[in-house]
C-alpha cells in the first residue's frame, strides 16, 4: 500500500516528462498538418520539419527564421516511383510553388528529390539542412555567390545531383528578377521521363507561365532510382554565419504524370492533367503563337470561300430548273388570193352641160 502514494506523487512529473519528450522528439508535422489542411494552396500530404512553421493562421509557411543556423523543410510524405508496375510507362512529374526571400545573404531555397524519407533524418545542419545526403536531385534558387560550386552569381538557379556543385545554371538577372528582393515569385519545374528532360521556369507572381525555361538539364531519373520510393520537399537554411534570411512558401502543388513513350512534347503545367486521384485540373493558358493565328485565319478564309462557291453552284442549279421560257410555234406559209376589181365612175348630166357651155 505504501507504493501507491509514491506513484500518485510522481505521476504529474512522469506526465510532464512524457509530454516534453513527445514534443521534442516527434516531428512538428503532426501538430502543423491540421493547419495546412485548411489551406487549398498546399497539398494535404505536406509535413513541416525544423524551423518551418505556418504563419498568419496557416495562410503561408516560413521555412527559416531571421537567425543564424536556421533551417526548415516542407516534405511531401507520400512517396512515388519512377518505375511503377501499375503504369505502362515511366513516371513524369510537374510541380509549381510560390515563394519569397527577404534581402540578405543565405543559402536560398531548394526543391529536393531523394530516394528515402529524409524528413525523418532531417538534422538542419549543412547547406539546406541536408548534411550527409548524397543521393538527391536538387533545384536551387541560390542567393549566395560561391565559385567553388559553379555559382554564376548571387542570383541564379542551379541543378545539383548528389552534391551542391551545379551542373547547369540559369541567370535570374536575365529575367529582370531578384530572388531575395522580398517579392513573391512563382516557379514551374517539369520532368518528362520519355525525353529525360528537366525544365525550370520562373516569373513574378501573377504573370503567365513562361514559354521558354530559364534553364534545362537532361537526366535519367528512372535509371538513377528505378523502382525506389522517392520523396520530394522544399528546404531552406541560413548556414552562413552572417545570414538572417527568411524564406517563405505561399503555395505548393506536386503532380505525377504518366505519358506514353510515343509522345514527345514539351512538359506542361501540372494543372493541365489528371491528378493522382483522377480529378481533372484546369489548363493553364499559354502564349499565342503569331504563326498559329495566321494559319488559323488562312484556314478559316479558305473554308469560307469553299462554302460560298458551293452555295452559288447550288443556287445556279435551282434557278435554272425553275426558269420558264416562252413557247415557240412553227411558222407556216399563208396563201393570199388576189382579185381584180373594175371601178366605173359616172358623171351627172349637170356637170356635163356646164362643161359644154
Amino acid at each position: 500500500m505504501a507504493k501507491f502514494p509514491i506513484f500518485s506523487c510522481n505521476f504529474p512529473l512522469i506526465f510532464l516528462l512524457s509530454s516534453f519528450y513527445f514534443l521534442t522528439v516527434q516531428p512538428i508535422s503532426s501538430s502543423l498538418l491540421k493547419s495546412l489542411n485548411n489551406n487549398p494552396n498546399f497539398d494535404s500530404e505536406i509535413a513541416l520539419f525544423g524551423d518551418a512553421e505556418p504563419v498568419d493562421a496557416g495562410s503561408y509557411v516560413n521555412i527559416t527564421r531571421p537567425s543564424v543556423s536556421s533551417s526548415g523543410l516542407l516534405l511531401r510524405q507520400k512517396p512515388f516511383k519512377f518505375l511503377d508496375a501499375n503504369l505502362s510507362s515511366p513516371t513524369s512529374f510537374s510541380t509549381e510553388f510560390t515563394f519569397s526571400m527577404t534581402p540578405g545573404s543565405g543559402d536560398g531555397l531548394l526543391l529536393v528529390l531523394a530516394p528515402k524519407d529524409f524528413g525523418s533524418t532531417f538534422s538542419g545542419k549543412g547547406p539546406f539542412g541536408l548534411n550527409g545526403e548524397n543521393q538527391f536531385l536538387g533545384i536551387e534558387f541560390d542567393t549566395e555567390m560561391n565559385g567553388n560550386v559553379n555559382d554564376l552569381n548571387a542570383n541564379h538557379i542551379g541543378v545539383d545531383v548528389g552534391s551542391f556543385v551545379s551542373l547547369t545554371v540559369g541567370n535570374v538577372s536575365s529575367l529582370n528578377l531578384e530572388l531575395n528582393s522580398g517579392e513573391k515569385l512563382k516557379s514551374w519545374i517539369d520532368y518528362v521521363a520519355s525525353s529525360k528532360r528537366l525544365e525550370i521556369r520562373l516569373s513574378k507572381l501573377g504573370e503567365p507561365r513562361p514559354y521558354n525555361p530559364i534553364t534545362a538539364y537532361g537526366i535519367d531519373l528512372l535509371g538513377m532510382w528505378k523502382n525506389e520510393d522517392v520523396y520530394v520537399g522544399i528546404s531552406s537554411s541560413n548556414s552562413n554565419g552572417n545570414s538572417s534570411q527568411i524564406s517563405s512558401v505561399y503555395s505548393w502543388s506536386f503532380r505525377l504524370r504518366n505519358i506514353p513513350n510515343s509522345m514527345h512534347s514539351l512538359p506542361v503545367n501540372p494543372r493541365g492533367y489528371l491528378d493522382e486521384h483522377g480529378e481533372h485540373l484546369s489548363v493553364h493558358k499559354r502564349r499565342v503563337c503569331p504563326l498559329t493565328v495566321l494559319a488559323g485565319m488562312i484556314f478559316v478564309t479558305g473554308c469560307g470561300a469553299l462554302v460560298a462557291f458551293v452555295v452559288l453552284f447550288l443556287w445556279a442549279i435551282i434557278i435554272s430548273r425553275h426558269t420558264v421560257f416562252p413557247a415557240e410555234f412553227p411558222v407556216k406559209p399563208v396563201e393570199f388570193r388576189y382579185e381584180k376589181i373594175n371601178v366605173v365612175v359616172e358623171k351627172d348630166a349637170d356637170s356635163v352641160k356646164k362643161q359644154s357651155i
